[in-house]
């Protein structure tokens, strides 16, 4: 017999429906579509079915193509702050994962678009319809339901998101948090950084950092920490902070060539100088504008995706990658979801050794030398024309 209870929550869940992610009505005059915030791959829809919920257009469903009978079924939320092709990249990693494991799950994937309302909404969805498991993709999402939801019944595992222990939300990277969260993190560590940043210009005298004020997390974890360490080695940091994102070809164009000219008080030719890219979406997105500006200073990026084919690239890339992150975030949650690991017990998820990219193109264009050594551990390989030659570790033809 159906209890009165299990109606009420359906009826209550059926009720959140309609609002979860934000009324089309709310947001704009203009309904927008579910591709305008969710970018599938052709080969993860091979695998996979999408469906818009309800004609919301901030929430979907994913569901196998072919379910396997292999487990029960697992309901996996993933929470969307916002728009991000970061994003996209890391959601695609994790479908293939849980494809390629043959997880029988359903993924219920929701846009809050960083609205408290539309994310404790989204979290009582979650209890309410059983969830078993939820991601939260980006450190806004991350940061939102840590602290809403630390020590919650549901485990939750954090997935292109920064690293949590210079956030505050876990206390090392040796033991885990001790609750229902599990996370890994897009940072290297800085030292290791700079060590890199040495081996390719061992005379360096100054590092301009370019960074979106606005996205804390990057602020926090990357441009304050890697300006503090190499001060303290030093190394002279120059700080290119973007402050409107909408306008950060605007701010480039104007602030590069300044930083341009502090770096020339210590290294007049700028031989020993490099512009170092956070993982701030709004300003590695201007990597055109970034390249034109910075003529033969190298642009190194702590995103590897920002090394890619074509010229609009950093010459280099180290750090972790997107897909690398997703991986490991997928692995954490299947073994979760099995009952091999406990959430609160995972240590700090980073991938070592760092994901390297190098563009060829870019480094005789600026005449670059990369060390040898570089060039045996990368993982991506673009080559004199700009074309890939080794991707994800694989010789290309």
């Amino acid at each position: 017999m159906i209890s009165p209870l299990f109606c009420f929550k359906k009826i209550l869940a059926a009720l959140l429906l309609s609002v979860v992610g934000g009324l089309p009505l709310v947001v704009s005059a203009q309904t927008p579509e579910l591709t305008d915030w969710l970018k599938l791959s052709a080969e993860t829809l091979q695998n996979w079915t999408v469906v818009s919920e309800h004609g919301n257009p901030f929430r979907a469903t994913i569901s196998p193509s072919r379910p396997s009978g292999k487990s029960a079924l697992k309901r996996v939320l993933v929470l969307y702050p916002r728009a991000s092709s970061a994003y996209d990249i890391s959601l695609n990693r994790l479908l293939a994962v849980f494809s390629e494991r043959e997880m029988n799950a359903n993924f219920t994937i929701i846009n809050f678009q960083n609205n408290p309302v539309f994310g404790k909404q989204a979290i009582e969805f979650a209890e309410i319809w059983s969830i078993d498991l939820i991601y939260t993709m980006g450190s806004e999402s991350t940061d939102f339901v840590f602290s809403k939801y630390k020590g919650g019944t549901i485990p939750v595992v954090s997935i292109c998101s920064k690293d949590p222990v210079l956030l505050g939300q876990v206390k090392d990277y040796d033991k885990g948090s001790g609750n229902n969260f599990a996370f890994t993190s897009l940072n290297m560590q800085i030292d290791s950084q700079l060590a890199y940043l040495k081996a390719l210009k061992p005379e360096i005298k100054n590092i301009g950092i370019l960074v979106d004020s606005k996205n804390k997390s990057a602020v926090q974890t990357q441009s304050d920490p890697i300006a503090k360490a190499a001060k303290a080695i030093g190394i002279r940091p120059i700080s290119i902070d973007i402050k409107e994102p909408e306008l950060a070809a605007q701010e480039l164009l104007e602030k590069l060539p300044r930083a341009m000219e502090e770096m020339k008080k210590t290294d007049p030719s700028l031989r020993n100088s490099v512009f170092w890219i956070t993982g701030s979406t709004s300003v590695f997105r201007e990597i055109f504008t970034i390249n034109r500006v910075t003529g033969n200073v190298p642009v190194i990026s702590a995103v590897p995706e920002v090394a890619t084919e074509g010229d609009d690239s950093a010459v280099l890339s180290i750090g972790i990658s997107f897909d690398s992150n997703a991986h490991l975030a997928a692995i954490y949650g299947l073994d979760i979801l099995s009952g091999k690991s406990k959430p609160g017990k995972l240590k700090v998820g980073i991938v070592s050794p760092p994901d390297i990219a190098i563009n060829f193109l870019r480094a005789r264009k600026i005449g670059l030398k990369i060390p040898f050594s570089f060039f045996e551990r990368a993982g991506y390989i673009y080559d004199f024309e700009g074309k890939p030659k080794r991707v994800n570790g694989v010789q290309k033809p």
